[in-house]
């Protein structure tokens, strides 16, 4: 399983947002200069957390994007699943009974254990998390 640019760079928006914010919207351009990313393509980034309703806009001079909740509410699985859609290697690792062969396979279990590996990681790490350790990484 790979995680793509848009599902990466989802998640350092939303890093940017959330050191950034402090009550106040943050601009794109400001989180696309941070990180090195095309403003553009963090416009592309941000209308599907926004439909999700992870982020908000707020229009007019400085205006920009806040977070919906507290960074402790939010972990990784939920935001990379935005962009990435589910997060299973193969659709037989979340829903055996769709496969014909489920009762026989054992490659299956196999796709399973993986997926809930992955789960457990990427549904375990908090935004908050994120934040702290790039508090922490700074002081070095």
């Amino acid at each position: 399983m790979k995680i793509s640019t848009k599902g990466r760079y989802a998640l350092r928006l939303m890093l940017g947002i959330a050191l950034r914010s402090e009550g106040e919207p943050v601009s794109l351009r400001d989180v696309a200069k941070q990180e090195v990313i095309s403003d553009k393509y963090l416009e592309q980034i941000v209308t599907p957390l926004n439909r999700a309703g992870l982020v908000r806009s707020v229009r007019g001079a400085g205006g920009g994007y806040l977070l919906t909740r507290p960074a402790q509410e939010y972990t990784v699985g939920e935001i990379l699943r935005v962009l990435e859609g589910d997060l299973t290697p193969v659709p037989c690792a979340d829903t055996p009974q769709s496969c014909p062969r489920a009762e026989v396979c054992v490659t299956q279990e196999v796709w399973a254990r993986v997926a809930a590996a992955v789960a457990g990681v990427v549904d375990n790490i908090t935004l908050a998390d994120l934040v702290q350790r790039y508090q922490e990484k700074q002081k070095v």
